[in-house]
């Protein structure tokens, strides 16, 4: 990928609070959820409730499908992402410590919400396999495909 676009990808991914992630559930059925998340780089983080039935659905297939969008007045202005990923709960402590950091630095509003051990919490990183870039700035509909 050249590095034009990967800028063009980091930036959206930056700039943005929230993604929609969809999981597929035990029965077979996508689940699409709209999740606020941290980033570093291509690396999309989210953190949720253990028992959350995203949670539980990544928990017996991790492939996940997200989108990001920034803020548009008109469809010549569109442009966001897809994402195809596989997503890994965290467990080292350091990683952990480090999405902590993220998120205090890009919501730091969390602060007033208790999140201590007696919340039971999964902290995913999000590993990009393929990317959509959809640019609309570029003419209706342009879209480019990156596979990492």
């Amino acid at each position: 990928m050249d590095r034009q676009l990967r800028d063009q990808i980091t930036s959206i991914i930056t700039d943005v609070n929230d993604m929609t992630i969809a999981t597929v559930r035990e029965d077979g059925f996508p689940q699409a959820t709209t999740v606020s998340y941290l980033s570093e780089g291509l690396t999309v983080y989210f953190i949720t409730p253990a028992n959350s039935q995203k949670a539980q659905n990544i928990a017996k297939n991790n492939k996940v499908s997200l989108t990001i969008n920034r803020e548009y007045k008109s469809w010549n202005d569109i442009e966001s992402l897809s994402m195809g990923a596989l997503a890994v709960a965290v467990d080292d402590p350091a990683e952990r410590e480090k999405i902590g950091t993220l998120l205090m630095e890009k919501f730091p509003q969390a602060v007033e919400y208790e999140m201590g051990d007696n919340l039971d919490l999964v902290f995913f990183r999000v590993e990009p396999k393929v990317i959509s870039l959809l640019d609309y700035r570029k003419g209706f509909g342009h879209t480019e495909l990156v596979s990492l």
